[in-house]
């Protein structure tokens, strides 16, 4: 046994009393909620703030003498770290570290567990010494090194199995069904846990000519596994159609539908979409979830002139405001941050969408439904006689949705609507080239925002770094000869981004009001004099000049705004 184990037990409450870290009062009440809630007094004490982690594990390391190890800055090896099995890993909180010579190096989250050493040290096999480290950044590793893979693979392989013995007919598992036995369910459900624990916003299903690959979108960048044998694709594509209440046997044409279910606690609601390729039927799936909370506007990340003059303009009594961006960019999250700030009661709020992504209360929210002709303007026509101050359109579509939602901005109503267009500049020009009058577009559009999302520098492993020859030369021929070329920074990658250098993503915004200037250009149907008066109105920054501050300042890198920069163009 290892040698730092050899040790009295530790009373973690009497020896904080002791180090004058909490107080008597603050112990007792600890204890008191641990009896009723069976929660380890520790974890007890830094979850009600009467202690912080990091102190507690310092003491620990001291007291104990074993080493303290930031998980944050320590590379780990997944293969050594899958020698413990992942279900051990969680019950006893336990991350194999390192091999050393006198054997093998675990992080514990509470290191004074004695029953869950020596449990480790039978499922391992093997001498262990012990380091503190911290619970949230342990279970952080374990669901990004563990990620099911095994699993995945193994389930896989039992689909496999059982269509060649013929174990199962597909037409029999129903979505409601008692079926979640059943491999190809099972295999499902691992597939959706691994992508709700990695925050994925898309899972990709793809079957290749000898292989079927499944890559989940993670903060805009695809991540790829690969599942070996190629004949679980039409069994896990027919279940996800079942489930999506799709035709299963229509493989000749897209498919789209959707579904809900419960991962982890949480509501999911997925948005399929089915389309045949050579190798066989291709699927995404778009995931929502319904749990998570609706953010506020000054959670965005707006930056404050921005967020300042978007607000002035959202209070309007009317007018039509547009916030444009491609699929993917956060147009609705902007949107609901907005029918929050708005969402009063002396307002009347009606929303048409397509799907209903978030649940607001005191808001008529209406889902389309194009099987029964229940579309944006059908919708949108009834929604004008129920007496609304508030209007949002999902998306304007179509000529006859974006007339009637101009009419209603004039007839004194507030709306709020997307567009899929590159900026800001581009889109009052959009709504004229899709038929609609030229003065109704100059007389009715308040402000467009255009947004983007880029990804976040990892505040954890970001350096100051010198720009490489091309992003010289595109920042000078963006900004000028006289740019500034040093002060950017780039993420090296480490545990906590996944090595990507990227943790999270961040908005950015332009916004466009429309002044005399810009409705007279509009109502004229002029284009050149639309973009200049807008490039040169006061307060008006490009997206891509304010993806060059947030690079400056360190919260993205210039890559990142070259990225952007190629998108808009």
């Amino acid at each position: 046994m290892a040698a730092n184990m050899q040790r009295k037990r530790v009373r973690i409450g009497d020896l904080l009393v002791e180090q004058k870290m909490i107080s008597e009062a603050q112990l007792q009440a600890a204890l008191a909620e641990q009896k009723k809630s069976g929660r380890k007094l520790g974890r007890v004490l830094i979850e009600n703030g009467f202690v912080d982690e990091e102190k507690v594990l310092l003491l620990l390391s001291e007291q104990l003498d074993i080493p303290y190890v930031d998980l944050s800055r320590f590379e780990l090896d997944a293969e050594l770290v899958t020698r413990l099995p992942e279900t051990h890993a969680r019950r006893y909180r336990a991350l194999i570290l390192k091999e050393t010579p006198h054997g093998l190096l675990v992080g514990m989250g509470d290191p004074t567990d004695i029953f869950a050493f020596d449990e480790l040290v039978r499922i391992l096999k093997a001498s262990i010494q012990i380091a503190c480290v911290k619970e949230s950044d342990l279970l952080h590793n374990i669901d990004r090194l563990y990620q099911h893979a095994d699993q995945l693979r193994s389930l896989a392989n039992e689909v496999g199995q059982d269509m060649a013995e013929n174990a199962f007919d597909l037409r029999t598992l129903s979505a409601s069904g008692n079926q979640s036995d059943a491999p190809v369910v099972r295999l499902i459900q691992t597939v959706f846990e691994d992508a709700v624990r990695a925050n994925a916003s898309d899972i990709h299903i793809e079957p290749d000519e000898d292989v079927l690959r499944i890559r989940r979108r993670i903060d805009g960048v695809l991540h790829e596994q690969v599942m070996e044998d190629k004949r679980i694709a039409s069994a896990v594509v027919s279940r996800l159609k079942l489930m999506a209440e799709a035709d299963i046997s229509e493989k000749r044409l897209p498919q789209d539908g959707r579904f809900t279910l419960r991962v982890l606690d949480k509501s999911i609601d997925v948005r399929l979409a089915t389309i045949p390729t050579q190798t066989g039927e291709s699927v995404v799936m778009r995931l929502l979830d319904h749990g998570s909370a609706v953010r506020k506007l000054d959670q965005l990340g707006m930056p404050d002139h921005i967020l300042k003059r978007f607000r002035s303009i959202i209070h309007r009594p009317h007018g039509l405001v547009l916030v444009t961006g491609p699929t993917g960019s956060g147009k609705t999250t902007t949107l609901y941050g907005a029918l929050t700030e708005l969402n009063k009661a002396q307002s009347k709020i009606i929303t048409v969408e397509d799907p209903v992504e978030y649940q607001l209360p005191r808001v008529n929210q209406v889902q389309v439904n194009h099987r029964i002709n229940l579309d944006f303007a059908r919708v949108l026509r009834t929604a004008l006689r129920l007496d609304p101050d508030i209007i949002l359109i999902g998306e304007m579509r179509d000529q006859e949705t974006g007339e009637i939602g101009l009419r209603a901005a004039l007839t004194g109503h507030l709306v709020l609507s997307t567009l899929h267009t590159n900026d800001a500049v581009s889109t009052a020009m959009r709504l004229i080239d899709m038929g609609l009058e030229p003065y109704l577009v100059a007389a009715s559009t308040q402000a467009i925002l255009a947004q983007r999302l880029v990804r976040r520098l990892c505040s954890n492993c970001s350096a100051p770094r010198e720009l490489d020859p091309s992003e010289k030369a595109w920042l000078q021929n963006v900004s000028g000869e006289d740019a500034v070329l040093d002060g950017f920074r780039e993420g090296a990658g480490c545990n906590q981004c996944n090595h990507t250098g990227y943790h999270g993503r961040v908005g950015v915004y332009e916004l466009l009001e429309i002044d005399y200037t810009l409705a007279d250009a509009l109502r004229r149907n002029d284009p050149a004099a639309f973009e200049n008066a807008a490039r040169s109105q006061k307060g008006y920054r490009s997206l891509v000049f304010n993806a060059l501050d947030y690079a400056r300042d360190g919260i993205t890198t210039v890559a990142e705004a070259m990225r952007l920069s190629g998108m808009v163009e």
